[in-house]
């Protein structure tokens, strides 16, 4: 599967966001917003492909990477390429965790969590909201 580089970031307005996303994605990518579990569109999808960043569309994760983990989030052990996400400390709602968020529009996408079962550890669990999948190309 061909990976993309990240472009230059994109920045808009606040109201552009709100223009070209729904309600859900905007509360998810631009406030950092959660989804109920086991409510999003993706936590039980087993197409092949590539889940991009519903924001820009960015290449994020390779559905190869996806595995259940019972969370009621799709979860995924690594990034397509690492440079397609930006880790940071989020110590939100009393709890120290590490947010995941989109390279290239700054989108929140979820945490990651050293609990995976991959080579890497980890646990990259992301909201649906945050989330498109273009299908592999047979």
């Amino acid at each position: 599967m061909k990976h993309t580089p990240i472009d230059a970031p994109i920045t808009k307005t606040d109201e552009q966001w709100r223009a070209e996303l729904t309600p859900e994605q905007y509360e998810v990518l631009r406030r950092a917003g959660t989804e109920r579990a086991f409510t999003g569109r993706f936590v039980d999808e087993k197409a092949n492909g590539m889940y991009t960043c519903a924001g820009c569309d960015a290449e994020l994760f390779a559905s190869d990477t996806k595995f259940d983990s019972g969370t009621g989030w799709p979860s995924f052990t690594d990034p397509a390429i690492a440079a397609a996400v930006t880790l940071r400390d989020d110590n939100s709602l009393f709890m120290r965790r590490t947010e995941v968020l989109c390279s290239q529009c700054g989108g929140h996408l979820g945490h990651v969590f050293p609990d995976g079962p991959g080579e890497s550890g980890q646990r990259y669990c992301i909201n649906s909201a945050a989330l498109d999948l273009k299908p592999a190309e047979e």
